[in-house]
Formats: C-alpha cells, structure tokens, sequence
C-alpha cells in the first residue's frame, strides 16, 4: 500500500456501493494502492436499520467500528461529512487527513423548511414541484433504502455542535458546489483549524460524488492518484 487506508462515507439516502463504487471511487483508489474502507451508515445499506430514533445513539460508533486501529483518510458527503467532523471532534488522533464534501453553511443556519422537506421526501411524500425534494423520494425508493429507517434517523439526530470544530486539527479538504444548498463553506473553512477550501464551479448537491473536479481534488489531497 502507498499510504493509509481511506475510509468512505455516503449521503442521506444513499449507500457506498450507490455513492462511491458505482462512481468509480473505490477502483480509482485501489489503482493508487490504497485500501478501501466502504462504510454503510446506520439506516442505510448493509447496516442496521432500527426503526425507532433511540436506535441511532450509535451512530457514530457505528463508523468508528470499521476503522482499523491506524490513522486513516477519510471522504465523507452530505451526512457522512457531517459525521466525520463529528468523530474526529473528539478523536482527531483517529485520521491522517479528511475531505468533506457537500456541507458548508448548512452546518451553522438550519433551515427547518429545507429539514421538513427532506423528511416528506424520504417518507415517499414528497413536493411534486421541487426537484430536490424529488431526488431525495428517488433515492429512498432504491431496493438498499428503508423509508421507515430514513424517517427515524432524521428525527433521532440533534443539531450539529460547531463549537466543536475547533477541535478538528486533521488537514482538511472542504468541498461544495456553487450550486450546492449547502454553499458557501466560508463559516466550515474559517472555523477548521487545518482547512482548504474547492468550489465546484456549475454543480449541485447530487452531482458531487461524480464531479471529476471533486474526485481530483480529493485525490490530489490525499496523495492517492492513480498509477
């Protein structure tokens, strides 16, 4: 192996095989010698679905779990961003660099319209004019998702603590596009002690997983181009 392992976190609605294996990820990162780490979070995927919000107090853990016992890299989109930072608040020992992609402002204005409208959406209600609210019901409708487990991990989730990113010392690369609902990142960027900021020029929120621009400035980050 060329460098540590890199561990990969998918998005709301998503999985690692939909969100990183089908975009080329997890073969691109293996030509560069790395070892993969493709994590399910809890409600998604291969990974436990409870159906009540108490069943995700482990969440994090859950991801933590995966990791091997040496600093890892790790990329993480949408939610799985969100829940990097959160881990490495208070284990940043645990990772050798970061990238975090599709949050940004998002972290410090919760916007309850925006929250409410994902929720309809994931629970197969969502508002037939708005495209976003859309995509995330189309997510939710693959064979890996469980509308159910979607519902109770939204509701299970507290707001996200920003006064803990002062504690995430990792090299960390902050990704968002200008089209994304989460852009700008300025607040993510200055409020990181480590932190690099790429903006996706033309891309949204959805198209950042395949963004060749995103996979090269993560690569390049993590010194992991391919041979």
């Amino acid at each position: 192996m060329s460098g540590p392992p890199v561990a990969l976190l998918h998005g709301l609605a998503g999985s690692a095989r939909r969100t990183w294996g089908d975009n080329a990820w997890f073969d691109l990162l293996a030509d560069a010698g790395r070892e993969v780490i493709g994590i399910d979070l809890m409600g998604h995927g291969s990974a436990p679905k409870p159906h009540e919000p108490e069943g995700y107090a482990g969440f994090d853990q859950h991801v933590v779990d995966h990791f091997p016992p040496e600093p890892i890299d790790a990329i993480g989109f949408s939610l799985g961003a969100y829940t990097l930072l959160s881990i490495a608040s208070r284990t940043p020992e645990r990772f050798h660099r970061l990238v975090v992609a599709g949050v940004g402002k998002n972290l410090f204005h919760r916007d309850e319209d925006h929250s409410r409208m994902i929720l309809q959406a994931v629970t197969g209600d969502p508002d037939p004019e708005n495209p976003e609210a859309i995509h995330f019901s189309t997510l939710a409708d693959d064979p890996e998702a469980d509308r159910q487990a979607l519902a109770a991990l939204l509701a299970g989730r507290t707001a996200f603590d920003t006064d803990c990113l002062a504690t995430v010392t990792v090299p960390t690369l902050v990704v968002v596009g200008d089209r994304d609902f989460a852009y700008p990142a300025d607040e993510l960027v200055a409020a990181l002690p480590d932190a690099r900021p790429v903006t996706l020029r033309g891309v949204d929120h959805f198209a950042t997983p395949k963004s060749f621009d995103f996979i090269d400035a993560a690569l390049d980050f993590l010194d992991a181009q391919p041979f």
